[in-house]
């Protein structure tokens, strides 16, 4: 009985997959990329109401995931393992994955605030670098949400950024916050803030006056491709 439930589980998510408009959407976010539901209609060529449908079928099949930011819902891949599988029928059938073209001004898609947390390139660099180096480690119950491992505190305190927050805050310590412009997450949440607070103070940025832009200065672009640079 068991084998006979697993053959149709298979044949359901294989069912959900196939579909012409569903596959191109899944094809689309394989670039680790997270999107709207009207960027994923244009995509996939339905119109959006015919694109709410598909994304509630995927979502019913534990294919795609939704992150909600601000007034936004934006999709992605629902695991590594959704991917993999993916992987493995795109090589086969021989399909490349489209490249993302963002709309942000390249300005502000370099470096930004964001709230009071660095949003961007460098701030998506930086919350990758802190995951390979596995000094941010997300809990078990939210994987959104991180801790810091016994070598990021000892490296983070290394680097002189602030590590405690007040024992009364309620605020998250550390956290994912996806990034509009690069659809990936950057860091957010009081240490994301204490960043930002560093990068500022140590002048390794510099703020607009005018918009949430953050100029990289020449003593910042050492140290970030000094910090982001993943020892071999």
């Amino acid at each position: 009985m068991p084998s006979i439930f697993a053959d149709q589980q298979l044949a359901t998510i294989a069912a959900a997959i196939a579909e012409p408009a569903r596959s191109r959407m899944l094809c689309a976010l394989m670039d680790k990329r997270a999107r709207t539901s009207t960027e994923l209609a244009i995509i996939a060529e339905v119109s959006t109401s015919t694109a709410s449908a598909h994304l509630n079928k995927l979502k019913e099949q534990h294919l795609l995931s939704v992150v909600a930011q601000g007034k936004h819902r934006y999709y992605q891949l629902a695991s590594p393992e959704v991917a993999v599988a993916l992987e493995a029928l795109m090589n086969i059938a021989n399909v490349s994955i489209r490249a993302f073209t963002p709309s942000t001004p390249a300005r502000l898609r370099h470096a930004r605030t964001c709230y009071d947390h660095m949003a961007g390139e460098i701030a998506v660099q930086l919350h990758d670098y802190l995951m390979a180096q596995e000094y941010l480690l997300p809990t078990l119950d939210d994987s959104s949400l991180y801790v810091l491992s016994e070598s990021g505190q000892q490296a983070l305190s290394q680097l002189g950024v602030q590590l405690t927050m007040p024992s009364k805050s309620r605020r998250r310590y550390a956290c994912a916050c996806l990034d509009w412009s690069e659809r990936r997450p950057h860091l957010g949440g009081a240490l994301g803030a204490a960043f930002l607070d560093f990068f500022v103070q140590h002048a390794w940025v510099v703020p607009d006056l005018d918009s949430r832009a953050l100029s990289l200065s020449k003593k910042g672009e050492r140290q970030f491709e000094k910090l982001l640079r993943q020892p071999q």
